[in-house]
């Protein structure tokens, strides 16, 4: 039986969750199908830019993507304090981005004269809207739902687009949140689509990476990389920039051993700065989807999420 999404969310545990959506039977989200001959590779934007329209207004901040050809992957931030910090005003403009905006909001944001009990459900419905702008729930839902509804709409078909729910791994540490976004951004290569990460479009990397070419200082819609602050305490990515892009490339050349697959790279500072042995980090970047734990830390991590939950035991990979 499937475990509750509420037992596998827990944002007082950790933060951090690496997702992936998976397409039904052989429908194809992007890429060429190699029996019709039919490209779908224009879906990459659609999922793309949704990814980073979502991301703007949603308290979910995207730490790396990658979209393939019949799924693709996230790595995201929820950031509960950014939700509750907003004005109830921040919250009703957030939401309405792409939301209809009830009556009864529009009147209250007019600043009418509204009844107790109108008053009392303004109060409880933007309370349910601030709860669900930090939702991971919520936010795949609408991600998967407005991708859905393009694809069948181009098929010309109805009937579901995805292999069930979104799979998602809790990340407790910042070790475990660097072997997913590096998993994530090595899939192209991996699959063999490119021979280097850089080489590859539609993922946070190459995004990044534009953007350093443009002399833009972050891409809208990605969690900004902050340096060596505190896991727990970063509303970014606790890393250094140029450390995650050297360390991609050293995890690329070991993943990729043909001389078509080879990265050339010298080992990166951020193994050193995490103590990051390389067996265990070859495992991670390699292994992430195989080995199926969904929390992923150092071993007093687990505990203490263990015992955040109130279980016995949870299914998890221990760092050491």
């Amino acid at each position: 039986m499937a475990t509750a999404r509420s037992r596998l969310v827990c944002p007082e545990v950790t933060r951090y969750y690496h997702c992936v959506s998976r397409c039904v039977r052989r429908s194809f989200l992007c890429g060429e199908d190699a029996l019709t001959g039919r490209s779908y590779e224009h879906r990459r934007d659609w999922i793309e830019q949704r990814i980073l329209t979502l991301a703007s207004f949603y308290c979910v901040d995207v730490c790396a993507y990658a979209v393939m050809s019949n799924h693709y992957h996230l790595v995201v931030s929820l950031n509960q304090d950014q939700a509750f910090g907003l004005s109830e005003r921040d919250v009703v403009e957030r939401w309405c981005v792409e939301h209809k905006t009830p009556v009864i909001i529009k009147s209250w944001l007019a600043g009418e004269q509204l009844t107790d009990a109108q008053k009392k459900w303004c109060d409880k419905t933007i309370t349910e809207w601030r709860e669900r702008l930090c939702s991971l729930s919520w936010f795949m839902k609408e991600l998967n739902y407005g991708i859905a509804v393009q694809a069948n709409k181009e098929d010309d078909c109805t009937g579901r687009f995805w292999e069930g729910r979104f799979k998602s791994q809790a990340l407790l540490d910042e070790k475990a949140l660097l072997s997913a976004m590096a998993y994530v951004d090595l899939n192209p290569v991996r699959a063999e689509m490119v021979s280097t990460p850089e080489d590859a479009q539609h993922t946070s990397l190459r995004a990044r990476l534009d953007a350093l070419e443009q002399g833009r200082p972050q891409v809208i819609g990605l969690s900004d990389f902050v340096g060596n602050e505190a896991f727990d305490d970063s509303s970014g990515i606790p890393f250094r920039l140029l450390d995650y892009i050297e360390f991609v490339d050293w995890i690329g050349r070991h993943v990729r051993d043909t001389s078509s697959g080879y990265i050339v790279a010298s080992t990166p500072p951020i193994l050193t700065r995490l103590s990051f042995s390389n067996s265990e980090c070859l495992f991670l970047c390699t292994q992430l989807e195989k080995d199926a734990k969904v929390w992923i830390g150092a071993a007093h991590k687990l505990d203490a999420a263990k015992q955040t939950l109130n279980k016995q035991r949870i299914v998890g990979h221990r760092i050491s």
